[in-house]
């Protein structure tokens, strides 16, 4: 069955109730007082002294107790199961006892998922509290690890399904009681050996569900590469197995996210590398390389991304493995959505599946079917979603990972992209029905929804295998390369040279390419979709790097920058993400571009409209920093070009002339240093930084450049407060050569997307920052000397708090909203 989402398994982490609250459980012996036993075993537990098992009460004493408190029997059956699964037991009685214990835990845990459905209050789980506070968790562990154990050189065995009983009665406990999950998780070595339980098909399923949960709440990552004979395990899955393996691989492949907002900032983030680089690679950059040096991984993922619904389990396995299911609580919200699926597509077809109502008898587990069932197509496809959820997942990881160009290399040679484009229209963007389906308490357009979160997966890997990558192109077919092709052959430039080296062989085959079926559904998109952002960054993603003159004309010609002018401007789009994607989108596909830049003007036509843009650029720099970027650059471009096309788009074009004004440039300058500094600085929102960088580089090139810090000090003064945007700026440019004159990735982009050379960055930065007070291109010549603070260091807090604190008084908001 494919991946389920997050139902029960987010509870057994969840907080239900302490020691204090015993009392209030009917029936339990009222108001904790000295001697009472639970508090005994729970104190015993947290310590490990004293009461922790129940082999430590004789069965007299727990029968007379149980009268009294109703524990179901529960710390008899553990005495029992004690007795009866010592090393050399046959283990008979052993799983006997434990078919009586499963279904009272089971109930409960049923309860909790149909309880958490309805948020009601909370429910007590006595059994599932009791079982545990009894040692039953310890003790199924041990059970399951027998194996393990060898006596006289042969290793113990236990069966299937006495495993598959304690794996169920291990998860339904997680489910119910707090602090189970994470007490398995500190069990390294019982963390590695369940991996060896997936080797069989029966206990495949529970294994792999305990395992996400139980990873999903430890504190350090499990390394893959101390499972043993972990490429054996992985090559033996079959495809469905595969799939479902793909949901613990999402969280060991991942790097773990501490939570904590200053770790996103550029200072932590490289105080982290740094610290990184003496530990050596991460756990999760470890098991990355496990993974794909494992023969075959990474084309059978491709299989099942591209697999058709038609090519997907057939009836008979898929209905077996529903069986499981239905019995695995974990997933009860996906089942009783397939269901309801069911019965209405049964209603209108007359599909001849019958599912048992829950809780009605499972004598035979499996559904009752005849021998002429057919499973409904929708039920067929939300299978291969939530497939193919997990499997996109894993792939956009690798891709972002060390390995990159490997991943990339075997992507390609696999024909994953033009696998995708053959699903686009029937699987990944097709057109809902009435009874798609949506998880409990969402409705079709939520996130939660798995329609749409394989679109937003989907979109995200587009993005990834695009950004900075030559294999870009194998998003177009072949009619669509040699439209590329005749668009620099027309201009009479050179052809881009990615595009002579695509294999034709692996593009994408049909009448359009992935990119153009992606163009069209962004343009049909509607104003409220989640999905805008995703689009766009994805078609961004294809633009960047080395400005392309046949790519930008490529996406010209299909209406892209008309439907994001619309967006921005006629719909007016309030969405801070949506925005920032869109204008970034529209500077990477205008800039150096004349006829883009004549386009706009033919659309912006009127001074109403342009307003209305300016409005929309002014409300966010941090969200439109990337289009002045770029329309700067543009502007710098066609000044020093002497032909008549540019002349005219120079003389008609209001955003050029708005930017070429000087006052313009100064306001945008003085606003974009404003709203960063130091502590402050994201991935996010260094491009604000970057953009002030560009003005002064090209002001300087004109030899502007002491004319520009002279403004900046007026405009200083005219807020009254000398000397706070330059120390800050001095600050940030510190910074700048801290973190870029040590990251090639970055540097490159930053030449590659600019068109100037690192260089001439390096020497604009230090220039800046000379200490000569001389120098007319030096900040510190503009900063009189009882306001100087340029020696401090900028990590400290008492810094940070001074000079964000002055920032959000006068001089405006973060957001730099302007006046």
């Amino acid at each position: 069955m494919a991946a389920a989402p997050a139902v029960a398994r987010s509870g057994a982490g969840r907080g239900r109730r302490s020691a204090a609250t015993v009392a209030a459980w009917g029936g339990w012996g009222g108001r904790p007082r000295p001697g009472n036993i639970l508090l005994q075993l729970r104190q015993g537990q947290l310590t490990g002294r004293g009461l922790v098992r129940a082999v430590q009460f004789t069965e007299t004493f727990l029968t007379e107790r149980d009268k009294q408190s109703k524990w179901s029997g529960i710390p008899q059956l553990l005495l029992k199961l004690h007795a009866t699964s010592h090393l050399h037991s046959d283990f008979v009685e052993c799983q006997n006892i434990l078919k009586e214990i499963s279904p009272l835990l089971s109930m409960e845990a049923m309860a909790f998922v149909t309880e958490e459905r309805k948020l009601t209050q909370e429910t007590t789980y006595p059994n599932t509290y009791i079982f545990d506070l009894f040692g039953g968790v310890d003790l199924l562990v041990e059970i399951l690890m027998r194996p393990t154990i060898s006596i006289r050189g042969q290793k113990l065995k236990i069966s299937d399904e006495m495993s598959k009983d304690c794996l169920s009665i291990l998860y339904n406990t997680c489910v119910c009681t707090e602090g189970v999950t994470k007490r398995l998780a500190e069990k390294n070595d019982f963390v590695i050996f369940l991996f060896t339980l997936m080797t069989s098909k029966k206990t495949f399923l529970q294994t792999a569900t305990l395992i996400e949960d139980i990873l999903g709440v430890k504190k350090e990552m499990i390394r893959l590469d101390e499972v043993p004979n972990l490429s054996s395990l992985v090559s033996n899955f079959d495809q469905q197995q595969l799939a479902n393996f793909c949901r613990i691989l999402a969280v060991t492949i991942s790097e773990m996210d501490t939570g904590n907002d200053d770790k996103h900032t550029l200072l932590a983030k490289n105080a982290q590398q740094k610290k990184s680089l003496s530990l050596g690679p991460s756990a999760a950059e470890i098991n990355q390389a496990a993974l794909l040096s494992i023969p075959g991984f990474v084309e059978r993922l491709c299989k099942l991304a591209t697999r058709k619904v038609s090519e997907s389990t057939g009836t008979a396995s898929f209905l077996q493995e529903l069986e499981e299911w239905y019995t695995w609580l974990d997933n009860a919200l996906v089942l009783d959505a397939l269901m309801r699926v069911a019965n209405e597509e049964s209603e209108h077809n007359q599909a001849s599946i019958v599912f048992p109502p829950p809780g009605a008898s499972e004598e035979n587990g499996l559904p009752h079917t005849s021998a002429r069932t057919q499973l409904p197509q929708s039920m067929k496809i939300m299978h291969e979603i939530m497939y193919k959820l997990e499997v996109l997942y894993v792939l956009c990881v690798l891709l972002m990972g060390r390995q990159r160009n490997q991943v990339h290399r075997m992507i390609a040679e696999f024909k994953l992209i033009p696998g995708l484009n053959n699903l686009f229209d029937k699987l990944i963007w097709r057109k809902h029905s009435a009874s798609s389906l949506v998880l409990h308490g969402h409705n079709q357009n939520c996130d939660c929804s798995p329609d749409i979160t394989l679109k937003i997966q989907f979109l995200r890997l587009l993005q990834s295998f695009s950004d900075h990558h030559e294999n870009k192109y194998l998003l177009l077919n072949n009619q669509e390369l040699n439209e590329l092709s005749a668009i620099s052959l027309k201009a009479n430039i050179p052809e881009v040279e990615a595009v002579l080296n695509t294999d034709r062989s692996l593009v994408c085959d049909g009448k359009r390419g992935l990119l153009t079926r992606l163009l069209q559904v962004m343009k049909k998109e509607p104003a409220e979709s989640s999905f805008r952002f995703w689009q766009a960054r994805a078609v961004e993603s294809f633009l960047r790097g080395t400005t392309s003159y046949a790519d930008q004309m490529f996406l010209l010609k299909r209406g892209l920058l008309e439907h994001i002018l619309y967006c921005i401007v006629d719909s007016e789009c309030k969405s801070r993400d949506v925005l920032q994607s869109y204008f970034d989108l529209l500077g990477e596909l205008m800039k150096f571009n004349v006829d883009a830049f004549k386009r706009f003007n033919k659309y912006i036509n009127t001074d109403a409209k342009f307003q209305v843009f300016l409005k929309q650029i002014n409300s966010s720099l941090v969200d439109s920093n990337m289009l002045v970027r770029c329309v700067t650059l543009s502007l710098d471009r066609f000044e020093n070009q002497v032909d008549m096309k540019v002349a005219e788009v120079l003389s008609e074009c209001r955003l050029l002339a708005y930017i070429a004004q000087v006052p313009t440039q100064m306001s945008f300058l003085f606003r974009l240093i404003n709203i960063i500094h130091v502590q402050t600085l994201t991935q996010e929102n260094v491009s604000c930084l970057n953009t002030s960088l560009v003005i002064l580089m090209l002001a300087r090139r004109k030899e502007r450049l002491p004319l520009y810090l002279r403004l900046l000090q007026r405009m200083e003064h005219s807020k009254k407060y000398p000397g706070f945007l330059l120390n800050n700026f001095h600050n940030l440019l510190r910074f700048w050569q801290q973190h870029y004159l040590h990251k090639d990735k970055d540097s490159t982009c930053l030449e590659n997307s600019s068109c100037i050379s690192f260089s001439y960055w390096k020497e604009t930065v230090s220039i800046l920052l000379n200490p000569d007070r001389q120098s007319p291109s030096a900040l510190v010549s503009y900063i009189e000397e009882p306001y100087m603070d340029i020696d401090r260091d900028f990590t400290e807090e008492g810094l940070s708090q001074k000079w964000r604190g002055l920032s959000l008084h006068p001089l405006g908001h973060r957001a730099a909203a302007p006046a």
